[in-house]
């Protein structure tokens, strides 16, 4: 009886903690910031509003986080955020822009660089583009702040929000922001960077783009979470995927791909951020769930054929680098390499890098000498300098 007695307190001890750690994990909430009474205006691009943004900002640089509009891929008008930022120090003429797309933190309305303690983390070479007088405009993709849902791994609605953000950057008074715009990405912001390749000469004719550079992308994505799955931060990404297009496809349905308590585990992982606390739990949650949260294959079906509808498989007309670290357990080199060159056979040009003992976080950290080659090769792409012709491979 005394063992029963201290079982049930056990449970309720247990129960209690979850509970608390739980309400703890929860986004935050978006405020007024992000959203507007009236129909926003039928026209992409437009600046709604901004205000000066202060938080992790360097000494040496001003802020701003704005809303403007962007379109949905059924051409519907949305909302989308982001951040400018510029050095403080005057330059002469207009600036060139680094459009910046941010690697995942989720898939909720929370989960916004803007909103988060960190909104600038995993950003490479962040002081050196600031001390080139280059402008940062990072986006947050359409749904994350605003009105979701958000398109994870979704290419052509994710570029759209990169490219317009530079748009409305254009509007801000005083920024003085050049045409001459190159593309930052890591892992789901490069496979965004990929995508506003593909899409940006028929979308924003007006944002020329001089180059796009990718590290780490996601780009095979059927190859991409057929092995993430069975890894806990993989059972994470795969609850953001399947939340994302099962909500932005009609055909893509959760419970067929994930059901029972697994479901259920796997949808609330999906309601919150990656990002501190709010990952650790879903850390715990995914090394329960143990193997995949898929009881279908997600290669099958619907879902399998989206997969390779969002696979960044089509000609980029701009200068186009490819940054891989070969200790990468979450995007394999061996799958990024296969990518590359079969890029190559279809006559894109490529400049592939590789890096040694650099993993998917390390290749954009501050000691990495990708850092210093992103930099130099941006500085020749806003100077006019041609790329080189054909496919190129590096290893750093």
């Amino acid at each position: 009886m005394r063992l029963a007695r201290w079982l049930t307190w056990l449970l309720v001890l247990v129960s209690a903690a979850f509970t608390a750690a739980w309400w703890l994990a929860r986004p935050p909430r978006p405020d007024a910031f992000y959203g507007v009474s009236d129909n926003p205006p039928p026209q992409p691009g437009v600046l709604l509003r901004h205000e000066p943004f202060e938080r992790q900002v360097p000494a040496n640089a001003r802020a701003w986080r704005i809303l403007h509009t962007t379109t949905r891929g059924d051409g519907s008008i949305a909302l989308a955020s982001a951040i400018v930022m510029v050095a403080r120090a005057a330059h002469d003429g207009p600036r060139p822009v680094v459009a910046w797309a941010h690697g995942t933190t989720g898939v909720a309305p929370g989960c916004a660089p803007s909103l988060l303690p960190e909104p600038f983390a995993h950003v490479p070479a962040l002081p050196q583009l600031i001390e080139h007088g280059w402008i940062l405009v990072a986006t947050d993709y359409v749904g994350l702040g605003t009105e979701g849902p958000h398109p994870y791994l979704i290419g052509d609605e994710q570029a759209r929000s990169a490219l317009d953000a530079v748009r409305a950057a254009r509007r801000i008074e005083g920024l003085a922001a050049d045409a001459r715009t190159v593309v930052w990405g890591h892992s789901q912001g490069g496979h965004a960077a990929l995508w506003a390749g593909i899409v940006a000469p028929s979308y924003a004719s007006d944002v020329p783009l001089a180059g796009v550079a990718a590290a780490a992308p996601a780009s095979d994505l059927r190859s991409l979470i057929d092995t993430a799955q069975h890894t806990p931060p993989g059972r994470m990404l795969s609850s953001f995927l399947l939340r994302a297009y099962s909500q932005r496809y009609a055909d893509v349905r959760f419970d067929a791909y994930s059901q029972g308590w697994i479901g259920k585990t796997a949808r609330d992982i999906a309601r919150r951020c990656m990002a501190g606390r709010q990952a650790l739990l879903s850390l715990a949650q995914s090394l329960a769930i143990g193997g995949t949260i898929f009881a279908t294959s997600p290669l099958a079906g619907a879902l399998g054929e989206r997969l390779v509808q969002n696979t960044p498989a089509l000609p980029v007309s701009a200068p186009l680098l490819i940054a891989q670290g070969l200790a990468d357990d979450l995007v394999l080199p061996a799958v990024q390499q296969r990518f590359v060159e079969e890029r190559c056979r279809a006559g894109q040009a490529v400049q592939s890098v590789r890096y040694a003992g650099r993993d998917h976080l390390s290749l954009v950290a501050g000691d990495s000498p990708f850092a210093d080659d992103l930099i130099r090769w941006t500085r020749e792409r806003f100077a006019g300098a041609p790329a080189p012709a054909g496919c190129s491979d590096a290893l750093r």
